[in-house]
């Protein structure tokens, strides 16, 4: 399918190491857009770099920790330095570390809400002002935070992961109403079943296996999928803001 609204636009893309981050930067600037990968493993960003350009697209590798304040200051710098102002931005960084509540896991319990939460807002915040700015110059300018069918469907075990997706559904929501009369696009994301390596955090042996078997048990959705919804969304005309998508695997739907 060709997004030729993209070309020329220039994104922002956290978790851009692997997974759903990773596929969408490629398919991104392989549609013409200016993309900065942004995640804490350089080495992943530099292969991830070459072979865009490799592909004749245009990519800048950052690397950053979204938990740290600091660090996402010196890369919005960067990414300002070397190609201006941002107009589309891509919350993909995210960790899923399911225990039982009782385990009182609070170690895990802050790095999901610093990760999957907190770390999202540090990049709404350093690049919200872009993006205004880009509407108020006419041109498309969107939010993509990625989150999960765990808002709002409830699986033992999830319960801090699916708190923090949840909040960035209803982050989400209520940045429409900050956002939206300056033109700005929110969208959200909530993914069900996807092969990504979010399942590798799981250090519960029993829940790996059943997350396993649910790979087994049906066709998941894959990262391309997930990068081909965002395309698709954000090349529509700037009128139109798909706000909230559900995007299921057939077998789960």
């Amino acid at each position: 399918m060709s997004y030729q609204n993209l070309s020329g636009r220039t994104a922002v893309v956290t978790g851009a190491a692997s997974g759903m981050g990773e596929a969408t930067a490629r398919l991104l600037a392989a549609h013409g857009a200016r993309v900065a990968l942004l995640a804490r493993r350089g080495d992943r960003l530099t292969e991830l770099t070459e072979k865009i350009a490799a592909d004749g697209g245009q990519a800048l590798a950052v690397q950053v920790d979204v938990t740290d304040r600091e660090s996402i200051t010196q890369a919005t710098q960067h990414i300002h330095r070397a190609y201006g102002q941002a107009d589309l931005v891509v919350n993909s960084a995210g960790v899923m570390l399911p225990n039982p509540i009782a385990e009182g896991r609070d170690d895990e319990w802050a790095r999901m809400i610093d990760t999957n939460l907190t770390g999202a807002l540090r990049i709404i915040r350093a690049f919200v002002p872009d993006l205004i700015a880009a509407a108020a110059d006419g041109r498309p300018a969107d939010l993509i935070n990625i989150s999960s069918i765990g808002a709002h469907v409830t699986f033992p075990n999830y319960a801090v992961y699916g708190a923090t997706k949840a909040a960035l559904t209803h982050l989400s929501a209520s940045l429409r109403t900050e956002l939206g009369p300056s033109n700005v696009r929110v969208t959200n994301i909530e993914p069900g079943l996807t092969g990504t390596e979010l399942g590798g955090h799981i250090d519960n042996t029993e829940l790996s296996r059943q997350l396993d078997g649910m790979f087994t048990a049906m066709d998941a959705l894959t990262a391309d999928d997930i990068a081909d919804l965002i395309a698709y969304t954000t090349s529509r005309p700037a009128r139109v803001n798909l706000r909230q998508v559900v995007i299921l695997p057939t077998q789960q739907a």
